[in-house]
């Protein structure tokens, strides 16, 4: 997590607790979400990030039914389905550091994706989706050298 997510989201925290702000909820979960790695734009600099974050994060993805894990395989089966490349690499990422699927259940994902989201869509997403457990690998041993 970047210096400066780490302080917008424990700013949003605090202030969702005290204030119930839609935006500041919107911004923890995110933070969660995307453990860090996505970055938030200051409120009010961009319309659509500020209705995202206040009713996407703050409303669908803060609600108790499904854990985060089970949106996660949805959205990432919509995204498999559409062709989008670099928002799988985005959940992709997330699911291995959040531990919400590990490597082999990664990968499983694209073999249970293929037949229903079509092979041609799939297929690309395999070299990404090594090149993302690579980088989550390599992240992993260089925190932990033993």
């Amino acid at each position: 997590m970047t210096e400066s997510n780490e302080a917008a989201a424990g700013e949003a925290a605090g202030a969702a607790v005290e204030g119930g702000d839609a935006w500041a909820r919107g911004v923890a979960k995110m933070t969660e979400v995307y453990a860090g790695e996505v970055v938030t734009p200051p409120q009010g600099s961009m319309p659509f990030s500020d209705v995202m974050l206040e009713t996407l994060f703050s409303e669908v993805w803060d609600r108790d039914v499904l854990s985060v894990r089970d949106r996660r395989l949805l959205i990432m089966g919509v995204i498999a389905a559409r062709g989008g490349i670099d928002t799988w690499k985005i959940q992709a990422r997330a699911a291995l550091r959040n531990g919400e699927l590990g490597v082999d259940e990664l990968r499983e994902t694209l073999v249970m994706l293929a037949p229903y989201a079509g092979y041609p869509s799939v297929a690309p997403l395999v070299v990404e989706t090594e090149g993302v457990i690579h980088r989550f690998e390599k992240e992993a041993a260089e925190a932990d050298p033993a």
